[in-house]
């Protein structure tokens, strides 16, 4: 069989690593990002860069799109020709973060025209992004993810969890799991420092331990040092968390926990935080408590 020939759309800070990774496998591919510098800056890896997205996807085996949503993912395949200009057969992986059911609809048009969907979005950021070490969450049919697995490997470590849309169910189920852990070490820091034990201490302490994650590690040395640079910047999870919530109520199901973590994160952007690194949700908790973590000055973004 010989090499699929891959269209990647949206090379911003998660797309951008993982074309490299592409490349590197050996995969020939045409990258394609609105903002045409972010595309131009993977040429000297081995990249084609394309004016616009259709010509992008002209020709193409398989079109990967890894963009800000789902209505963004929508736009670009359906309303500014994308689809059309695919061969049959061809295979769509939608490894953006957006709506189930919008990802089933998506395969079923796609379905129809002879071609190929998968939904596949991501966990492990821009440091999984460039390691190749991303979880991959697809959905779609046994041969699409077969035909996608070298595709996928080159990206990191990929899992079928069902059929059309089951993908992006698995990444809310990730992002409920983010959101309410990044709250929880937020508020343990916070109450480690407030009652007067040393919260880098503490942190240590819990590693190993049933408490510990790589949200401990990672974005609690974060809070520990006030750095809220972003690599998964606070939108991103309010986003999701309005998501979440809406498929909760289609299934007529309550999440409490999610839905006051959600509630952090609405306020953490409402306050201007948005662009910020996710564990700034410590700064929306030490508004509503009056305390603060630590003395280090803050580092945001400019």
């Amino acid at each position: 069989m010989s090499t699929p020939r891959i269209a990647f759309l949206g090379t911003g800070l998660m797309g951008g690593p993982m074309v490299t990774n592409l490349l590197k496998a050996g995969f020939p591919v045409v990258a394609w990002n609105r903002t045409l510098a972010k595309a131009e800056a993977l040429r000297p890896a081995g990249a084609t860069i394309a004016p616009g997205a259709a010509s992008a996807a002209e020709g193409a085996d398989v079109v990967i799109t890894m963009l800000e949503s789902g209505p963004i993912v929508e736009t670009l395949l359906f309303d500014t020709h994308v689809v059309v200009t695919l061969k049959p057969g061809a295979l769509v992986i939608d490894m953006s973060s957006a709506e189930p059911q919008r990802a089933r609809a998506h395969a079923e048009r796609l379905g129809a025209l002879g071609m190929g969907y998968l939904d596949a979005p991501v966990s492990g950021g821009t440091p999984g992004a460039k390691a190749g070490t991303l979880a991959i969450m697809a959905g779609g049919s046994e041969p699409d993810f077969e035909r996608a697995k070298p595709i996928f490997a080159a990206m990191g470590r990929a899992t079928r969890v069902g059929p059309a849309g089951s993908g992006q169910l698995a990444k809310l189920c990730n992002q409920i799991i983010v959101s309410v852990t990044m709250a929880a070490v937020a508020e343990a820091l916070l109450l480690a420092s407030a009652g007067g034990a040393d919260p880098s201490a503490v942190r240590q302490a819990l590693t190993g331990g049933f408490a510990d994650s790589k949200i401990l590690q990672i974005h609690g040395g974060h809070m520990l040092e006030r750095s809220f640079i972003p690599g998964g910047p606070a939108w991103t999870l309010r986003k999701d968390g309005r998501t979440i919530l809406a498929a909760a109520r289609e299934l007529g199901i309550t999440l409490p926990m999610t839905e006051r973590a959600a509630g952090l994160f609405e306020q953490l952007c409402a306050h201007g935080g948005e662009k910020y690194d996710s564990a700034a949700v410590l700064l929306e908790l030490e508004r509503l408590s009056g305390k603060r973590l630590g003395t280090k000055p803050d580092r945001l973004p400019s």
